[in-house]
């Protein structure tokens, strides 16, 4: 059996908590009127299909504008789902301008999933 480093393992969970969040957790944030601003950053045609309720649509070569963020509102982004990277790399160009980011795991096909509010 290997032996495994405890403070390494409680700094990686302690790091995924703070920048990681599903779906559920999200959906209660917006209930409770939390300071956030989602981020929806798929391309324009698929947020016009359907998006999270009250996200806005930032799809790559429009994160360097920052419409719509603002460093006293954390940036909840997401992306089409589990394996899609574009809401990490554009957490990447958020948090390098000062935007406080978090990134929705599963992205839109795990908000669907688990039959949350869609807005069209």
């Amino acid at each position: 059996m290997s032996t495994q480093d405890t403070l390494q393992a409680r700094d990686f969970f302690a790091q995924k908590l703070a920048f990681l969040t599903g779906p559920y957790e999200l959906n209660g944030q917006l209930r409770r009127n939390e300071p956030i601003t989602i981020v929806d950053v798929r391309l324009p045609s698929d947020y016009q299909a359907g998006h999270i309720p009250g996200a806005i649509n930032l799809p790559q070569g429009k994160w360097h504008t920052l419409g719509g963020l603002g460093k006293d509102r954390t940036a909840v982004l997401y992306c089409y789902s589990q394996t899609c990277k574009l809401a990490a790399a554009a957490a990447v160009e958020l948090a390098s301008a000062g935007i406080p980011v978090v990134e929705m795991e599963g992205g839109y096909e795990a908000w669907v999933k688990s039959e949350l509010p869609v807005e069209r």
